[in-house]
């Protein structure tokens, strides 16, 4: 039987990066809980591949308590020393502490702005940038919305939050659409506005 072929972004490689990409990445994300989840996922990508982060997604809400950020900001010391033994997860000193840190930065904005997705949506006017990206290396790593998302998460006091991961946690949360204009996700994404109903999003709703 002939198989049918997709067009698709060029980055997703692996079965699980293509399930990620197709279901994804670039829809609007506005659920708290889930951007949080986000945000630690592309903290802790530093210097990884995504693919390694996916695998490990399912450890990181079992050990960050699916991602309730309330309680992430409550962990002890003692649970920090207890989730650097967890193998499931990157045992990185910094990138564990940085989560708890993140937690209650998230809290003060939620507390001070209504919620951390009227804040963060603000910074790209409270609905998606399209993009048309012909291919992949036409991507940036930061752009002038990340330079200033960064700046100020940085101000607020949260950690592992550079311009170029928060790009990237733009595109993952829909915020921008790169999706390359070959690819079909492109154009089921493209005006698409930012509206929780539209999609499935990993952080409630999906298991990849």
């Amino acid at each position: 039987m002939p198989v049918d072929v997709v067009a698709r972004c060029s980055w997703p490689r692996t079965e699980l990066d293509i399930r990620y990409h197709d279901r994804e990445w670039g829809v609007p994300e506005h659920e708290d809980g889930a951007l949080f989840e986000l945000l630690t996922l592309e903290g802790a990508q530093a210097g990884l591949s995504w693919s390694t982060i996916l695998k490990k997604r399912e450890a990181y809400r079992a050990a960050f308590a699916n991602f309730d950020v309330a309680k992430v900001a409550r962990f002890t010391p003692a649970r920090v020393e207890k989730l650097l033994g967890n193998s499931g997860i990157v045992r990185n000193r910094l990138k564990i502490e940085s989560t708890l840190t993140n937690a209650q930065a998230f809290l003060r904005v939620v507390d001070s702005e209504g919620s951390f997705d009227r804040y963060v949506w603000g910074f790209v006017g409270g609905k998606p940038i399209v993009n048309r990206r012909r291919k992949h290396a036409d991507i940036p790593a930061s752009t002038p919305e990340s330079d200033a998302l960064s700046a100020d998460l940085k101000k607020r006091g949260f950690r592992f939050v550079g311009t170029t991961i928060c790009y990237a946690f733009m595109q993952a949360a829909g915020m921008v659409n790169d999706h390359t204009v070959d690819c079909f996700r492109f154009a089921e994404l493209s005006g698409e506005m930012a509206s929780p109903e539209r999609g499935l999003k990993a952080g409630r709703r999906t298991r990849v």
